[in-house]
């Protein structure tokens, strides 16, 4: 399943099947000219349509509208917040010099710090080893150890989960480490387009999980004239990543 769930960020890049495609173009070039040069064309046109946002944006906007973000008043009704990796870069940077990388997702590790700080009485546990195929010797839990140590919170109501690799991973993980008190009410902490998928693996192993989804990556809507090739390719798989991702643990749950 991790194998399958790594190739699965491959196949849902919008660039790998214009590169296939237009590989098929230039192995037929040859023998068929009108083909290849109407598909290297369609395919130039396709990439080109590509760097429109609006439909990237309305994928990812139907998986953040899912969930409503609660109110504020009600994080002090819960034991703990349950924080899902995916918000640190690669590692290699942490490793040349000490500071450790967050991406596009770092709202998953900033929020809960002001809760922690707000509400003496939560734990913090943190879920995420790592992702990669190829590894590098450092997991998510410990940046994320070093991150929360920076940012002063208390480490003794923190627990760090560092073997993990994918969401249903994490869901396993946790309720692991946790026992019974995953029957407890937490929150869940994770982006908003990545909440659909998440939250049915954690009641699937019986913790009692209330969703509060950050790292929003859209608005109410989206003209349609906003144009950005490269961050509307980064939009694209996302959303496709998803999108396949909630089909395919729909279905292997």
């Amino acid at each position: 399943m991790f194998v399958f769930s790594k190739l699965l960020t491959a196949i849902t890049q919008p660039m790998f099947w214009l590169a296939l495609w237009w590989a098929m173009a230039l192995l037929i070039l040859l023998r068929w000219r009108k083909l290849a040069m109407a598909m290297l064309w369609s395919g130039l046109v396709v990439l080109g349509l590509l760097g429109f946002e609006s439909a990237p944006q309305a994928l990812l906007r139907a998986l953040e509208n899912r969930y409503p973000v609660p109110s504020r008043a009600s994080v002090g009704e819960h034991v703990g917040v349950i924080v899902l990796g995916g918000a640190t870069q690669h590692p290699g940077s942490y490793q040349a010099h000490g500071q450790v990388p967050l991406g596009e997702a770092a709202e998953r590790m900033t929020v809960p710090v002001g809760w922690m700080r707000q509400h003496p009485q939560l734990t913090l546990v943190f879920a995420g080893g790592e992702g990669r195929l190829l590894t590098t010797g450092v997991t998510e839990s410990e940046l994320a150890k070093v991150f929360y140590e920076e940012q002063g919170v208390d480490m003794a109501r923190v627990r760090l989960e560092g073997g993990s690799r994918t969401t249903r991973e994490n869901a396993q993980q946790v309720a692991a480490l946790l026992g019974e008190r995953c029957r407890q009410p937490w929150l869940l902490v994770t982006s908003a387009w990545h909440m659909p998928r998440s939250l049915p693996e954690f009641e699937s192993v019986g913790c009692c999980v209330t969703p509060y989804p950050v790292d929003f990556r859209t608005g109410a809507d989206t003209p349609w004239t906003e144009y950005s090739l490269a961050r509307s390719l980064l939009l694209w798989q996302t959303a496709l990543h998803e999108w396949l991702g909630l089909w395919v643990y729909g279905v292997t749950r």
